[in-house]
């Protein structure tokens, strides 16, 4: 069975053979270890493919906001990055006033729905605190500014649903948590923000496609809210959530594409990793299905404990159905 048919299997829980798995590596990863790291994946073709490039030009992989400098996107913030190979942070907000809101247009220019496509553009767009304050104050402007972004996205949702006539997992990425708790409350969330993600991937979903969800940082206590709004593949984090939280609100209910704990990972041993990946599997999948994962390493982890990844995945991958 391939890894493309056990992945739509766990995500229906339609039973399959085994826990799809993946490890990925930001751009830096590769600049630093080079034909070391190339070797490492030729050696793990399970999890990475047996299909490898001949050459890789390590020094050409960092795009876009991964190369150091200056970027401006296409709605006018500023992005700025320290370290070739690792994702740039947004320091210039082009609305950082009210005011200022209620002039924003969007975009004459068609880019998608990148990572950060709703909830992120908002602070994108205001900053951080300034938006935070706009949540706690509730000021018209608030409203104006998430229908704006929003009458974009939706644009955005349909000129993607027109290049994709068959049935297909369409993937999306917003980071709506913070290291230990929602920025807003739950309820601040589901008022002003549910019905975006509603709208959107309910589109996606009356066209016939699944949706696959990233986020970065806590949020497992709307976890159900977007399985309402139509997440068929949810991709939270390890550390920011919890495998008791996670368990609770996932298992049997949607699948979980599960971060490992990639905080830990420069720090920890092999066994660790072991111990974890097991744990991981005992507490989110089922016979059924139900469970991905999923482990990015970034420049600081040690080549060994990528090794380990990738040997606990290939080891614990059919335990769902008691092959270990």
């Amino acid at each position: 069975m391939s890894d493309h048919d056990d992945r739509v299997k766990a995500m229906l829980f339609r039973c399959p053979e085994h826990v799809p798995v993946e490890v990925t590596f930001v751009p830096a990863t590769w600049m630093r270890y080079r034909d070391e790291l190339d070797a490492l994946v030729r050696r793990h073709p399970i999890v990475f493919g047996p299909d490898q490039p001949d050459r890789r030009d390590y020094d050409a992989m960092a795009k876009d906001t991964y190369v150091e400098g200056r970027h401006v996107d296409a709605w006018g913030c500023t992005w700025r990055n320290v370290r070739t190979g690792m994702e740039a942070l947004v320091t210039g907000h082009p609305v950082a006033t009210r005011a200022a809101v209620r002039k924003l247009e969007p975009p004459a220019e068609d880019v998608g729905l990148p990572h950060g496509f709703m909830y992120m553009r908002l602070f994108y767009l205001r900053g951080f605190e300034e938006l935070m304050i706009d949540f706690a104050e509730e000021p018209p402007e608030l409203r104006m500014l998430i229908d704006t972004v929003l009458a974009y996205n939706v644009r955005q949702m349909e000129l993607l649903l027109a290049r994709h006539a068959e049935p297909t997992l369409l993937h999306f990425g917003d980071d709506l948590g913070m290291q230990r708790s929602l920025p807003i409350s739950p309820e601040t969330w589901r008022r002003y923000l549910k019905p975006c993600y509603a709208k959107l991937y309910g589109m996606a979903r009356e066209a016939g496609h699944w949706v696959y969800m990233h986020s970065d940082g806590h949020f497992w206590e709307v976890i159900p809210d977007l399985v309402e709004c139509g997440v068929n593949v949810v991709n939270p984090q390890f550390r920011a959530n919890g495998l008791e939280a996670l368990a609770a609100v996932c298992r049997g209910e949607v699948c979980v594409d599960l971060d490992i704990d990639r905080q830990m990972l420069p720090f920890c041993t092999p066994a660790d990793i072991d111990d974890h990946i097991r744990a991981s599997v005992d507490a989110l999948a089922t016979p059924a299905g139900g469970l991905w994962l999923k482990c990015p390493c970034g420049p600081d982890v040690p080549l060994a404990n990528i090794e380990a990844v990738c040997a606990a995945l290939e080891k614990y991958r059919g335990r769902h159905r008691g092959e270990y």
